[in-house]
């Protein structure tokens, strides 16, 4: 099972190190290996997330994850995302974006970083709404009872966590921008962040809405088809299925990709504190996502997340980490070491908290049904799981 799923990354691994030390020498191979163990470690979290989405697709769609959905986020966000930064900010083509970066890598590290405020602003916000619209629903099993459940209440108001993403946003831009552009003398920074925000929380409400209302539709039409199949084999006539399954699943990709997009921010920017060179950078943060791919393939093939029910919350709360990581580094450098510790230990402590779980529900020959509705009454069932 190992072997089956992780069998292509391992694969590109040993390619792509042994063509990276081919081609540029041991210290290519060096830095390659960094940026992979860096990409893993910083998108751990994101595994889990999309493991939750994912596994509401079918077999065809979870192919299509991991072959188009592989080239997507290898060659068009760690390779050609930095490049189309340096396009945009310099005012020049393509070929001259990556010339760029050939001959003079530290004026297009300087671009990059000069597009930062934009990227963080965008991606803090997207991963911010994911985090809020999660503590804030009314779920049966709560992991952190003490914020979920007054969390839970609160969501019930309509349109709040927007609300809240929006005054986060505002206080970015005046406090990190407004600080940065009266110190600096630099353009308006803080105009900069606020649009970049405002495009990142709309991304998400049209990808999420539309992934989401098709979703709803795609869970209707199971029930009706689901009907309808016992009629037809009473009345002895065959039953048509109506393909939506595959706008809702097209939907959860699109979404699935673009939640990747904004997890990758962070790794695309900080490859930069480690080298300037491009191919290295798209190599050794491919060959990362490449296992974030098959590890969250893996999560669902192993139900994992149904096994471990805290996963998912950790995860989130990780994101919740990484959205605030990504806003105050618009003004305050965070070293990646840290950002990666913070999903991990995140991550840990839910799976740990899975486990102690798990281990009471043994003990007390209690169903996995029983915990939800322990945490709504705060019975002494889930006690256990509060550590």
């Amino acid at each position: 099972m190992l072997l089956r799923t992780f069998g292509w990354s391992l694969g590109v691994t040993a390619l792509g190190l042994a063509f990276a030390a081919w081609q540029w020498g041991w210290e290519a191979f060096g830095i390659v290996l960094i940026l992979a163990i860096l990409e893993i470690s910083l998108s751990f979290d994101n595994a889990v997330v999309n493991a939750g989405i994912l596994k509401k697709m079918n077999a065809f769609w979870q192919r299509i994850f991991l072959t188009i959905g592989i080239l997507i986020a290898v060659f068009g966000m760690r390779l050609v995302f930095p490049v189309v930064i340096v396009a945009i900010s310099a005012k020049v083509g393509p070929v001259e974006a990556v010339q760029l970066a050939l001959d003079d890598p530290d004026r297009y590290q300087a671009l990059v970083t000069d597009a930062h405020p934009a990227i963080a602003a965008f991606g803090g916000m997207f991963l911010l709404m994911i985090f809020l619209d999660f503590v804030m629903e009314d779920r049966e099993i709560k992991w952190l009872l003490w914020l979920e459940r007054p969390l839970a209440r609160l969501g019930k108001i309509d349109m709040l966590s927007v609300c809240l993403a929006l005054v986060v946003l505002l206080g970015t831009a005046l406090t990190f921008a407004g600080q940065a552009h009266v110190s600096t003398g630099h353009a308006d920074k803080a105009a900069t962040v606020l649009l970049a925000g405002v495009a990142g929380l709309i991304t998400y409400l049209v990808v999420g809405g539309l992934s989401g209302h098709f979703e709803n539709r795609l869970e209707e039409e199971e029930e009706h088809e689901h009907e309808e199949e016992e009629k037809a084999r009473a009345e002895g006539r065959p039953v048509t299925v109506v393909a939506l399954a595959g706008k809702a699943a097209f939907f959860l990709f699109l979404y699935l990709e673009v939640l990747d997009a904004s997890f990758s921010f962070d790794g695309v920017i900080g490859a930069f504190a480690i080298t300037n060179h491009i191919f290295w950078m798209a190599l050794g943060l491919g060959i990362g996502a490449m296992y974030v791919r098959s590890l969250t393939v893996y999560l669902v093939r192993q139900g994992t997340l149904d096994d471990y029910v805290y996963l998912e919350h950790g995860a989130h709360y990780a994101i919740g980490a990484l959205a605030a990581v990504l806003l105050i580094t618009i003004q305050h450098q965070i070293s990646e070491i840290i950002t990666g510790l913070i999903g991990v230990v995140l991550i840990a402590a839910s799976f740990l908290a899975s486990v102690r779980r798990n281990r009471a529900l043994e003990a007390s020959g209690t169903d996995g049904e029983t915990p939800g509705a322990a945490d709504e009454r705060g019975e002494k069932a889930e006690v256990p799981s509060r550590a």
